[in-house]
């Protein structure tokens, strides 16, 4: 039986400061959060994070779908991350990135998972 996964795309968007910088350390900021959910049981990295033209793109399983759309959510609120943040609802059997229903975040309060 397929594994529900969430991609969670974020624009592949420096952040402002000094040009010797660590471009994304958004990217760090993310991976943290994820690790902290992983190791309290919440939610599960699927897979590493990874670049994807445009896009960095992280992979979360574990939870209900809208368990893990909030999780994404939050991702895309966090300090740092850049806006247009996008989750994707697929599954471990999917062929490539981005194979699923996109879902625009952060959620709206009245948003339905």
């Amino acid at each position: 039986m397929p594994k529900k996964v969430v991609e969670i795309h974020v624009p592949l968007t420096a952040a402002a400061g000094p040009t010797d910088a660590y471009p994304f350390p958004w990217i760090d900021d993310v991976q943290d959060f994820l690790e902290y959910l992983d190791e309290q049981g919440d939610v599960h990295e699927y897979d590493d994070g990874e670049e994807d033209g445009d896009v960095y793109i992280f992979f979360i399983t574990g939870g209900s779908e809208s368990a893990l759309l909030r999780v994404a959510s939050q991702v895309a609120t966090l300090d740092r991350v850049p806006a247009g943040a996008f989750a994707i609802v697929t599954d471990d059997q999917a062929e490539e990135f981005g194979m699923g229903r996109r879902v625009a975040l952060p959620l709206s309060p009245t948003s339905a998972c």
